[in-house]
């Protein structure tokens, strides 16, 4: 008898429709990419890699309850899957719901087959920042630094822990060292001028928040915060 053919003509259709989600979630075609993968998941319903695109779309149409459930049932079906992990970390964070980022971030951290160490433990740190618990933040970031030197991302961390403590002084010391090497990082010009502003040396602060705007792409959410604190400066 002659074979059928080994892979149903249905999920070589729903593979592309996939294929071509995920390609759409990369160009921010957001609105597309959930139909697409919506469309695939009806013959690949127990997909992980599928379930994680769509939990990486929710997030992105700050749905980040449909999040969790997408990246929860991507790591049901396949336990070891650190990207999901990290992502469902993710989701917790936009939903504020910061000893449930710390578990699943530490999870990720711990997985020696995760290519990006430092991505978690950094992550570690922002939750605890916005729980206000700066020493347990700090060693976080320290931690990720020890991995990856020069990460922004810890690096913009600690510059937030001096701000929110209204070290103003330490924040420049510290931010004004980073920059030497770093000239063109401009959440650090912005964490500069949130320090001047703390210290009520406004023109420095507007002049900080100037070199932003150079540096972002004028519609970014950096470039907008700038010209908001511009505006008010203005009124200094």
């Amino acid at each position: 008898a002659a074979q059928g053919p080994r892979q149903s003509d249905l999920e070589k259709v729903a593979r592309a429709t996939q294929r071509l989600g995920e390609e759409q979630y990369r160009n921010g075609k957001f609105t597309a990419a959930l139909k697409s993968l919506l469309d695939a998941e009806k013959h690949l319903p127990d997909d992980p890699y599928l379930h994680n695109s769509l939990g990486l779309v929710y997030l992105a149409k700050n749905r980040p309850n449909l999040s969790v459930s997408h990246f929860k049932k991507a790591l049901t079906l396949k336990p070891d899957f650190p990207q999901a992990q990290n992502n469902l970390g993710g989701a917790y964070m936009k939903l504020e719901q910061w000893d449930l980022a710390i578990e699943t971030y530490e999870a990720v951290s711990a997985n020696l087959l995760y290519a990006t160490p430092e991505m978690p433990l950094s992550n570690i740190g922002w939750a605890y920042l916005h729980q206000g618990r700066f020493k347990q933040a700090q060693r976080s970031f320290y931690q990720s630094l020890e991995i990856r030197p020069n990460f922004i991302n810890a690096i913009h961390g600690l510059a937030s822990i001096h701000l929110k403590q209204r070290n103003w002084v330490k924040a420049l010391e510290f931010i004004d060292g980073v920059l030497r090497s770093n000239p063109g990082t401009a959440i650090l010009h912005a964490d500069r001028a949130k320090a001047y502003e703390g210290l009520k040396e406004y023109k420095k602060a507007k002049s900080s928040w100037q070199v932003v705007l150079r540096l972002v792409p004028m519609h970014s959410p950096l470039a907008k915060e700038a010209q908001k604190n511009l505006s008010r400066l203005e009124m200094q």
